[in-house]
Parts: structure tokens; C-alpha cells; sequence
């Protein structure tokens, strides 16, 4: 193989750079003026990729060194099979597009290589209907635009097998996602440069090397217009007018035509925003429902009475909260604050708090049975053991043997690379189990990559997001000490307090903003930026509407979907998923900002990918991946977090404590329990003789006359006690209450967690029947078929057998 690259350099470095290197291998051939076409000048032979480069101005060393590795690439696709034409650009002469088509016999083998599961008989199998399917079918998209997709039990291909699959037309029989997903496949493993054992190869190095400019598969049409193609399926005008619409808001998803579309990796994507979305739908009502509690009742708290009366909270001089610029304060001036911090700071907020942290859990069980419905929908339930392959990026750097332990046989990245160069060249019969036995020791690499990038950008941005919450829940206003004697963080920088109103409705308003404002600037951001985008490249290339335009070239004119696209997309929503489940406690309206986001950034998502972006190419996935755990992660997290929300940075248990405990004897006067003097209670005296030179306040207000001592938020003794400014009695009952809270209610829910896990199957019964169905009905299908084969192959023995039946001569078998 190393050879053959040398000799084709060597003849053809006496070639003009400046001509087309696709043109040594493959017509050049003009625009037949149809739009809407999908196939080669001659109407036959379907497109299954483009390539695209361009002739720039450019040095003669680099323009040789581009053209070279263009013509190697290109000799490599059509010693593999495949089949290439060229065409000029419309609106560009310097634009050259480079049409992929995968012929029969090719398309049969790297199926085979890939483990591509196709039909092989109707799925006999009755489908279940759900009691609220009446209510379902309301929202259901249009039956006449997007028809119910035909039931198949699948097996591997396999080309020995051929006659067992439903081939009814060999040019529908592999899908166009299929086709696409095939020619990626070699398109990744292209060589374009070889060294002695250093080589070069994948599309993906040349695209960022810029020796071509663009590989994708085709958009099968217009997404506002039908094709006139009588073979184009208009599945991308179909899926627009019934799903990326934003008149669309209050349908259901049409996953299965997503899924053929665009593959299993976007359409698992949207099958998990979408029941999300509706998970999110009950949590935002009980949070609706919380939030009007609180304000129903933030007129009747007495402990927000107290601080609102000119007669208590009028008369209580609070000490300075900063050093030297801060002054006095008078506890009424929070009296707005207080009454706001009542809607959520109430014992309906501490009910949501324990309804969210059974609710995640009930979201993640029912995504798990729902997630197994799709892999056997979508035949993916085998998919990491036969389907997956390893990354051409790792393959060329892995040099170190490893033994399968399954075939005892080594296997390196470089041995599998050329295993297929030469069975491609030997046109040897390719066995199913070949390629997938020789690419499990990399399958593991290829997942372990993948989760482990999202492990490590998730855990940067859970920094990056969460970090100002955690500090205004966890550390804002804690361990501040005490006026005379304030807390400084490396002996300079005093601990900030808590605004006047407390820390818990900072945090409110934190999430309030971050729910609100951000999400509704992200929606904006991902509607504009595209779509100014394309704008401007359409205005630069100054695109004229009396031109006829073909389908490759109105396709590069939209944005490239990049490698992480869709990693950002779970990404949002993930992070999302931390501020609904983390921080409830302080903020129920929080699963209602989520659900209302969602309802919109389904249909943006949809807009962006149907209209804004070229067709990206088509991935299996069995799951969510690493997002998984993730997710899981959090609502443990979570359970936590809501505990010290309530525990540390809420007034809900000094509130309890002093309800219970010192509001009636010993502690109390009040001879039954009452709130009555809690805001007295839980604020501590300080003299201001004992403030400090540094902590002085330079100046006092009007009304500051003859006052000696000032009030601040903590439990601590009087100036003149014998322990004067030491925690008090209630401090120490405070903090064992907290502590208590937070054991019992952590023990509590995450006992009942694991009582839902272990109640509710990953698996629906359902579907574990299904699967072992259709196993055992494609294993019966596929033994006939070998007993076919075997007899097929017997047969001229059998008949050679009977000639000489009567016969007393030797028999001259054919082996």
C-alpha cells in the first residue's frame, strides 16, 4: 500500500497544480439546471457526500502540497469503490464540488463492516396503547404530512445472507442516513500522505489543513419548499412543517423521522429534551402552587409584622455591615424585603424542596424505561458491542498491541487499517464478525474519550455557572463574626454580609436573573447568530435569485454544524437542570422558568439544525452518554444542597427553634408558643464604644442621637455578661436543630430514592419481551437462511451423486 502512494506521487509530479486533482480520477461535469436533484448528471447514481475546495491564491509550494494530498485522497475513495464526479460552482469558478456516491457492492460490504441492522421481515408484535393516547393524538403532528413508519424485526447484514432481508428495491434499501453514515466511514479513513510508519489520513485533517473547505452529506430538499424530484422524500420540508415550525410549540415530537434524518445521536438529543420538558410540567404546577401559598400568606407572618412595625422594627438601630463607609440602619427600612423573603422562606418551600428530590429521581427511573422503549425501537439495544468504532484520530496513534481476549489474537490500530485495505483490494468475502472481533479492545478508548471530555468541560462550567450561588447559599454572611471583632479573609479583606433582606433572597434574585433574563438572551443568541451568519455569507457571496442554484451549493452556503454542537446544546440544559434541582429551596418558580425555556428551546433547536445548518452526519447512540451519571450526580448533589439551603441559609430553623423552645418557658415569657418577639430574640446587642478604629463608621445619620448600643444578626451575649459576645444558649440549639434537620431529612429521602429505584424496573417488562421476541424470530430466520445456503451449496453434489447412483464407477466430486 506504502508503495503504491509513492509511485502515483512520482508520476504525477510533473502535473500542472493548477488543474483539478479530482479530474485524474473522475469527470468534470457542468450543472444540469435541476435544483432539486440528489444524483449524478446521469439521474442514477444517488450523491451520498460532498467534498468541496477551492483554488486559492496561494504560494506554488502550498498550492502543490494541497493539490497532492487532494489527489491521494482522491485516488484512495475510488480504489475503495467509490465513485466520484465533479462540478464547477454557480456562483464561483475558484469553487470546486466533489459529489460521493457509494455503489451496491460497496454499500454491501462496509454495512457488513459497520454491523448496520436492516429488516428482515414485519414486526409482528402488537403495540400497546397508553389510556391518555385520545388526549396524545390532540397534539400529535399531522398524519398526512409525516406517516407512522413500518415496523421491522432487524438483524445484522450480512451478504452471504442477502436473500433473508426485505430487499424490495436495492436503491431504497439502505437509508439515505445509512449511506451518508458509510461514507463518513471510509471518508474518516482516507489516506492522504504516507511515510515510512508515520501516516496521515482522515477527512477531518484535511478540512483543517484546508485542503478542503467542507464534507457533508446532502439536505434531501428545500425546508420551505418541496423538491421536485419525484425519488426526494421531502423529509427535511416534512419534519419543518411539523416540527422546527414555531407554530408547532404544542405538538408532540416526530421522533422517528428525526431519528432517520438526522441519526440516533440527534434524535436521542430530542427525545430526552422533550420528556424533560413534560417531567418538567408537574414539578412547575406544585411549584406554581408553593409560590401562590407564600404570597398568599407573606401578609400574615408575624415575625415580618415585627419588623415592618414603627414600634419594633421602628426602634431597632442595626450596626454598620461594612468597615468605615457603612453607617447605621433602622431593621423597618427591610420591611419590603421581609415581606418578599415570606413568599419564599415558608414551610411550603421546604415541602417543594422534598417534592423536587423525589421528583428527580422519578424523572431519571422513568427516562431509563423510557430511553430502553427507544433502543429497541431504534435498534440500538446491541449497538456498544457491534456497531460502535473506534475514532480514526486514535487509530493512528495507537502502535501498542493488545490481545483480544475473545480471539487471542493481536490486534493494533494499523493492523485493522490495513485488514481493510486488503480485503477492499482482494475483493475477499467479508465475515460480520471480523471487524467487530477486531475493534473491541478500541470501543472501549472511543466511549472512555468521549465521556471523559464531557466529564471534564461539564465539571468547568459547574464552576463556572454555579459558583456564584454556591458563595451567596454557603458562604455569604457565614463565619462574618461579630461588629467589634469582624472576620478579615487573609487578614485583609473583611466576610461580607448578607444584604439587609438576608441571603436567601439574594439568591432568589440571582436565580430570578439566571432563569429569566439569561435564558431568554441564550434563545436570542441562538436564533441571531446563525442566521446573521448565513446572512452575511449570502450578501458576500452576493447570491442572485435568477440563478438556478444546485443542492450542494445551497447547502454550503449554510453554517457547519461543529464537533461539540451538541454537546453545548446538552450542556445548557444539563446546567439548567442543576439550577431547578439544586437551589429550589430558595426559588419554586424555578421548574416553571425551566419548562416555559424549554417549550421554546425545542422548536430554536429544531429551527437552527432544519433551516440554519448543513445536514450533519448521521450517528448511532444508545443513550445520553456520560450526560447520564451527570445527571444522576446532580440529584444527589441535590439533596444536599436543598438540606443546607434550608438549614444554613434560610430563618426556617431559629424560627422553629424559637417557636418551640424560647418563646415560652424557661427560655420565654409567652405562655404558649407563639412568634411574638422572635426578631427581638434573634438579634444580638453590640455597644459601639467597642468598635475598632478600623471598623468605625465615618459617619452617622440625622437621627443617631443618644444611642449607645446597636443590634446585628446573630446569637451571642450582651456587652456586660460575664461571656459577653460569646455564642448563647440558642446558638448552640440552633445549630443542633440544623444539624438534626439536615441528617433526618438527607437519611429520609434518600431511603425513599432508593425504595423508587429498586421498585421501578430500567427495563419495561414490555420491551424485555419484545427484545427476546424478536431475537428469537431472527435467529429462526436467519438459521433457515443458512440451511439454504448449505443445501445450495450441496446441491451439485446431490446431483452428482444420483448420475452415478446406478453407476459402478468413481465418483469425481467436485472438491
Amino acid at each position: 500500500m506504502f508503495r503504491m502512494y509513492s509511485i502515483m506521487r512520482e508520476e504525477h509530479d510533473g502535473d500542472d497544480v493548477s488543474s483539478s486533482p479530482i479530474s485524474h480520477f473522475s469527470p468534470q461535469t457542468e450543472f444540469n439546471n435541476q435544483p432539486d436533484s440528489l444524483f449524478f448528471n446521469d439521474g442514477q447514481r444517488r450523491i451520498d457526500f460532498v467534498l468541496v475546495y477551492e483554488d486559492e491564491d496561494k504560494k506554488e509550494f502550498e498550492k502543490r502540497y494541497t493539490f497532492q494530498r487532494r489527489k491521494v485522497s482522491a485516488f484512495y475513495l475510488m480504489v475503495r469503490g467509490l465513485e466520484l464526479e465533479a462540478s464547477r460552482s454557480v456562483l464561483d469558478d475558484k469553487v470546486v464540488f466533489v459529489k460521493v456516491h457509494m455503489p451496491w457492492e460497496v454499500l454491501c460490504t462496509y454495512a457488513e463492516v459497520l454491523h448496520i441492522k436492516l429488516p428482515i421481515q414485519p414486526n409482528d408484535l402488537s403495540q400497546s396503547s397508553s389510556p391518555f393516547s385520545w388526549l396524545t393524538k390532540l397534539c400529535e403532528p399531522s398524519k398526512d404530512v409525516i406517516q407512522p413508519e413500518v415496523d421491522y424485526f432487524t438483524a445484522p447484514f450480512e451478504k452471504d445472507r442477502i436473500d433473508s432481508f426485505c430487499v424490495k428495491d436495492r436503491a431504497q434499501f439502505f437509508a439515505p442516513d445509512m449511506r451518508s453514515r458509510m461514507a463518513y466511514y471510509v471518508l474518516s479513513r482516507a489516506y492522504y500522505e504516507v511515510r515510512g510508519d508515520v501516516k496521515k489520513f482522515g477527512i477531518n485533517k484535511l478540512l483543517d489543513g484546508g485542503v478542503y473547505k467542507a464534507a457533508f452529506p446532502l439536505h434531501d430538499s428545500r425546508f420551505n419548499v418541496k423538491s421536485t424530484d419525484v425519488q426526494c422524500a421531502n423529509e427535511r420540508y416534512r419534519l419543518y412543517q411539523e416540527w422546527a415550525h414555531p407554530k408547532n410549540f404544542y405538538k408532540t415530537q416526530p421522533l422517528d423521522l428525526i431519528r432517520k434524518y438526522y441519526g440516533e445521536k440527534i434524535g436521542i438529543y430530542f427525545a430526552w429534551l422533550g420528556f424533560y420538558t413534560y417531567m418538567l410540567a408537574g414539578a412547575a404546577i406544585v411549584g406554581l402552587g408553593c409560590f401562590i401559598y407564600g404570597y398568599q400568606t407573606q401578609h400574615t407572618s408575624t415575625w415580618s409584622k415585627e419588623v415592618c412595625d414603627p414600634l419594633i422594627g421602628g426602634r431597632i438601630v442595626m450596626c454598620p455591615q461594612c468597615d468605615k463607609e457603612c453607617t447605621y440602619w433602622m431593621l423597618n427600612s427591610t420591611c419590603d424585603s421581609s415581606k418578599k423573603l415570606c413568599i419564599f422562606d415558608n414551610f411550603g418551600t421546604l415541602v417543594f424542596a422534598v417534592f423536587m428530590s423525589i421528583w428527580v429521581t422519578l424523572f431519571l427511573e422513568f427516562w431509563k424505561r423510557y430511553q430502553a422503549e427507544l433502543e429497541y425501537e431504534w435498534d440500538t439495544v446491541q449497538f456498544l458491542e457491534q456497531e460502535e468504532q473506534p475514532r480514526p484520530e486514535y487509530e493512528a496513534k495507537c502502535c501498542h498491541e493488545r490481545i483480544n481476549p475473545i480471539t487471542k489474537v493481536g490486534t493494533t490500530s494499523h493492523v485493522i487499517g490495513l485488514h481493510t485495505w486488503s480485503r477492499t483490494l482482494k475483493v475477499q468475502r467479508l465475515r460480520s464478525d471480523t471487524p467487530g472481533q477486531t475493534s473491541t479492545p478500541l470501543l472501549c478508548a472511543l466511549t472512555e474519550y468521549e465521556n471523559s471530555l464531557t466529564l471534564k468541560m461539564f465539571l468547568f462550567q459547574f464552576v463556572n455557572y454555579y459558583s456564584s450561588c454556591f458563595y451567596i447559599a454557603f458562604f455569604k454572611g457565614k463565619l462574618v463574626g461579630f461588629p467589634g471583632k469582624p472576620v478579615y479573609w487573609l487578614g485583609t479583606y473583611r466576610n461580607e454580609e448578607c444584604d439587609p433582606g438576608g441571603c436567601l433572597i439574594e439568591l432568589t434574585t440571582q436565580l430570578t436573573v439566571i432563569m429569566g433574563g439569561k435564558a431568554i438572551w441564550n434563545n436570542i443568541q441562538e436564533v441571531l447568530f446563525p442566521w446573521v451568519k448565513n446572512l452575511i455569507s449570502r450578501c458576500c457571496k452576493r447570491v442572485r435569485s435568477e440563478k438556478v442554484i444546485p443542492r450542494w451549493e445551497q447547502d454550503f452556503q449554510l453554517q457547519a454544524y461543529g464537533a461539540l454542537g451538541l454537546f453545548y446544546e446538552y450542556l445548557e440544559m444539563v446546567i439548567q437542570f442543576g439550577f431547578v434541582t439544586l437551589f429550589v429551596a430558595s426559588f419554586p418558580l424555578a421548574p416553571l422558568l425551566a419548562f416555559l425555556n424549554n417549550v421554546v428551546e425545542i422548536r430554536v433547536d429544531a429551527w437552527k439544525i432544519t433551516t440554519q445548518f448543513r445536514r450533519m452526519v448521521p450517528e448511532k447512540a444508545q443513550d445520553i452518554g456520560a450526560w447520564q451519571p451527570i445527571l444522576q450526580a446532580v440529584a444527589i448533589l441535590a439533596v444536599a444542597t436543598n438540606a443546607m439551603i434550608t438549614a444554613f441559609t434560610s430563618d426556617m430553623i431559629p424560627r422553629l427553634v424559637y417557636y418551640w423552645s424560647f418563646s415560652v418557658f424557661p427560655y420565654g415569657d409567652h405562655p404558649n408558643h407563639t412568634m411574638e418577639g422572635y426578631i427581638n430574640g434573634s438579634l444580638s446587642v453590640f455597644d459601639i464604644r467597642n468598635f475598632s478604629t478600623e471598623s468605625e463608621p465615618l459617619t452617622k445619620p440625622y437621627w443617631f442621637q443618644n444611642i449607645t448600643t446597636c443590634r446585628y444578626r446573630d446569637f451571642r451575649y450582651p456587652p456586660g455578661h460575664p461571656w459577653e459576645y460569646q455564642h448563647n444558649i440558642y446558638y448552640w440549639h440552633v445549630i443542633a436543630a440544623k444539624l438534626a434537620f439536615i441528617i433526618v431529612l438527607e437519611h429520609v429521602v434518600y431511603l425513599t430514592k432508593f425504595i423508587l429505584c429498586y421498585m421501578i424496573p430500567d427495563v419495561p417488562l414490555a420491551v424485555k419481551e419484545k427484545i427476546k421476541r424478536e431475537k428469537y424470530l431472527t435467529q429462526v430466520i436467519l438459521h433457515e437462511a443458512n440451511l439454504k445456503l448449505v443445501s445450495k451449496h450441496l446441491k451439485p453434489i446431490v446431483n452428482i451423486l444420483k448420475e452415478h447412483e446406478d453407476k459402478d464407477s468413481e465418483i469425481d466430486l467436485p472438491f
